[in-house]
């Protein structure tokens, strides 16, 4: 009985030293977005002030945990008036839903470094399940720092989450894609 809880004792130690949470570094991170405009061309833009929690004990990723939250008000087009107007309660109403939020429910692999990550996306106060492609880029040793990078690419459909419903699919196309580019440092130790 003492093997069997010593053995039980050190596997939870040892998953434990194992367990970080990390914080996207934001010099290296992007969460980008692109969509049909006119059915000619695809606007893109992002938003430039979020931050993405990582937390896994596993090193094949299947108990990892992403969470998301992006100020709304930081949507960057290029284009100032362009970005008022997304704010506006023409599309994502940013006074009243200031915020973009993920949350991860499930990591599962389907190839290689190539996972699909599920979870909750809400996005102008509405919350809906989401599928998205997560590509495990590896690990680098950053000057004695280890270093991870995911890609995150998925679709959307704008009307799913009640975005600019009165503009029609022809002026602003409904599905959105999704980019992110991620990079998560080790905390440091204090």
């Amino acid at each position: 009985m003492k093997k069997i809880l010593l053995s039980a004792v050190i596997t939870l130690a040892s998953a434990s030293a194992f367990a970080q949470k990390y914080t996207n570094d934001k010099a290296h991170s992007k969460l980008g977005f692109s969509v049909p405009h006119m059915t000619i061309s695809d606007v893109e833009g992002e938003f430039k002030n979020f931050d993405v929690h990582l937390t896994f004990t596993k090193e094949d990723l299947s108990d990892a945990k992403f969470h998301v939250v992006a100020d709304v008000n930081s949507i960057n087009t290029g284009i100032d008036a362009r970005d008022n107007h997304l704010k506006s309660p023409d599309f994502f109403n940013a006074a009243k839903n200031s915020k973009l939020e993920f949350t991860s429910k499930s990591v599962s692999k389907v190839k290689g470094n190539q996972f699909k990550l599920a979870g909750d996306l809400t996005l102008n106060g509405v919350t809906k399940p989401v599928v998205l492609n997560l590509l495990y880029n590896g690990s680098v040793d950053n000057q004695g720092v280890k270093t991870y990078g995911f890609t995150v690419k998925g679709k959307i459909k704008r009307s799913d989450f009640a975005v600019g419903t009165s503009f029609p699919e022809a002026v602003v196309g409904d599905v959105v894609t999704l980019t992110s580019n991620l990079e998560f440092a080790t905390p440091k130790s204090k």
